[in-house]
């Protein structure tokens, strides 16, 4: 089975690259931000995996329907948003 998916970047650039069918391609990824670098040419050696961020349970997830504060609150980041009572302007 040839890599697809993020991988340990093998150029040393970047945290992970993204790999399709085996090659490596230019998405590449520092922490949560993910860019284009085009890989070198010839990379013929082993793709090493990435550690695992988390359990894979998916707890560590945020679902985007299932709000995770009370916008309300003034805190957070709602606060540049609403007044010192907690109205939005």
């Amino acid at each position: 089975m040839e890599a697809e998916g993020w991988y340990v970047d093998p150029f040393a650039r970047h945290e992970a690259r993204w790999f399709s069918e085996g090659t490596p391609t230019d998405l590449v990824r520092d922490g949560r931000s993910e860019s284009h670098d085009p890989p070198d040419a010839g990379f013929t050696g082993p793709v090493e995996t990435l550690p695992e961020a988390g359990d894979g349970s998916g707890e560590d997830l945020l679902r985007a329907d299932e709000p995770t504060r009370d916008a309300s609150s003034g805190d957070g980041p709602f606060q540049a948003f609403t007044d010192s009572g907690g109205s939005f302007v």
